[in-house]
This record gives C-alpha cells, sequence and structure tokens, in this order.
C-alpha cells in the first residue's frame, strides 16, 4: 500500500532535537552585548565556550540522533531472508516498526506496547497510543503488514516460538535490571530456534554525554558487557554488535 500524504509523527519531545537553540541564541545574543560593551576578555572566553559547545550538540542531536525522522537498520544482517513473522517489542510510535517493515517489505510485525501511563509523558498528548501508532504505520504505507497488540514485555501474549525474528529499540532499557531480564526471557521464549533478535538500546557514549549529559541516560551503569551477558544468558548467542551516534545495538541469534 502506497504512503498517505499524512506526514510521519514520532511524537519524541522537542527539546531532544531543538532544545540546544536557546541555549545558543542566548549564548551569542550575550557575545553581541558583551563586545559591545567592552567587557572583560574571560567571561566573554566563557560564553563563547557555551556557545559553540550548544551549536555543536545541536548538530549532534539534529542530525546525529534525528530521533523523530525515519530509522535505518543498523545492520544488514537482520532478517536476511527478507520475510516472517516479526515482533517489535516496546513499539511506542513506531519508529522502530517502520524500520524493520521498510527495510523487509516481505514480512508482517506486531508492535507491541503497553501503553500505559508514561507514554504521554515520552511522546506527548494526542489521539490514544494507538491511533497513533496506527497513523505513522498509514503514514508510512505499512499498515496492512502491521498488527498493533497492547501489553507488558515482560509478559508476552504469545505462544512459544511464535516469531522469526524480534526487534526492541530504546525499550528494555526503560525498566529495571530484573524488568530488563525478564523481557529478554521472554523474547527468548516466543522467537523461533534460529531467529534472530535485534536489541536496540540507548548508549552512554561520549556523543550522548557531550550533547545530553545525564538527562540522556536509559541505562545508568550498564554497559554494553551486561547486555551481552543478560542475552547470552536467556539463550542467545551474540552474532554482532555495534554503536551508532549515542546508539549501541546487538544482533542476537536464538540457539
Amino acid at each position: 500500500m502506497p504512503a498517505s500524504t499524512t506526514a510521519l509523527a514520532f511524537g519524541y519531545p522537542w527539546w531532544l532535537s531543538y532544545g540546544h537553540l536557546p541555549i545558543v541564541a542566548c549564548a551569542f545574543l550575550v557575545l553581541l552585548l558583551g563586545y559591545w560593551r567592552k567587557c572583560s576578555k574571560w567571561p566573554m572566553l566563557i560564553v563563547g565556550a557555551i556557545a559553540l559547545w550548544s551549536s555543536a550538540a545541536f548538530v549532534v542531536a539534529r542530525f546525529g540522533l534525528d530521533i523523530n525522522g525515519r530509522a535505518s537498520l543498523p545492520t544488514q544482517n537482520f532478517l536476511r531472508s527478507g520475510s516472517g513473522r516479526v515482533l517489535d517489542i516496546g513499539a511506542g510510535t513506531g519508529r522502530s516498526s517502520i524500520m524493520v517493515l521498510e527495510a523487509r517489505p516481505r514480512a508482517t510485525l506486531v508492535a507491541l506496547d503497553l501503553f500505559g501511563e508514561s507514554f504521554e509523558g515520552h511522546f506527548g498528548p494526542g489521539q490514544s497510543p494507538q491511533q497513533r501508532l496506527l497513523s505513522n504505520f498509514q503514514a508510512a504505507g505499512v499498515d496492512q503488514r502491521a498488527t498493533i497488540v497492547t501489553a507488558d514485555m515482560r509478559k508476552l501474549p504469545f505462544d512459544s516460538a511464535t516469531f522469526d525474528a524480534i526487534v526492541s529499540a530504546y525499550a528494555v532499557d526503560h525498566l529495571s535490571r530484573q524488568g530488563s531480564a525478564q523481557a529478554l526471557a521472554e523474547a527468548a521464549r516466543v522467537i523461533k530456534p534460529g531467529g534472530d533478535f535485534l536489541l536496540i538500546l540507548v548508549d552512554n557514549d561520549p556523543w550522548a554525554k557531550f550533547a545530553f549529559g545525564p538527562l540522556f541516560m536509559h541505562m545508568g551503569t550498564r554497559g554494553a558487557a551486561w547486555w551481552t551477558a543478560r542475552v547470552k544468558e536467556v539463550g542467545f548467542q551474540i552474532c554482532e554488535e555495534g554503536t551508532r551516534p549515542a546508539t549501541l545495538y546487538l544482533l542476537a541469534r536464538r540457539l
């Protein structure tokens, strides 16, 4: 089905993409006023450093992360057959679901999310969560290959070995350590042997810390080694590990 004329609206807060611009504007205004009033050198250097940081951080956030733009698969080794039934754990407003469906046009997908009270906190007010997700599927032209399910990722409402592949992007790392382990165990239960699991996480890398500091840290002290160990514990083999700006991804295969 062709994409509609309605624009995609993933709904991530404005400050993730544009929050540095007010700082840029204020810093440059202070610099202009300081130059006009011939202020001393050191305050001007400090304000100049703030202006440079906020400008560079804006470029990283807007064009490196581009959280409200279309996503692309971090690895082409995910679901290389190009077809199969995929589960998106923690689908939100559909960014990761659309990423998979556009990259794998012969696949179908179940988009699962709890759509709970925290949904508006992450994506802002608007239509019902399910309707917002459906609207994005329709805008991308993939709604005929997608199904929406409301459920907890820690207790998936599916039989064992139901899916050919699973994706989860920036969702499992919102949970506590125990909750993350439960969600990973459920993923291992519902995927078929040999199925691919693409786990995409917020990475505490230098780019994220440079742009956002502690505001963007989902995982706390959990790094790649912690996630790799947990994924292996529930029955997956790690096939690939990589990074993108503020992103860690693991591609695993069910043993």
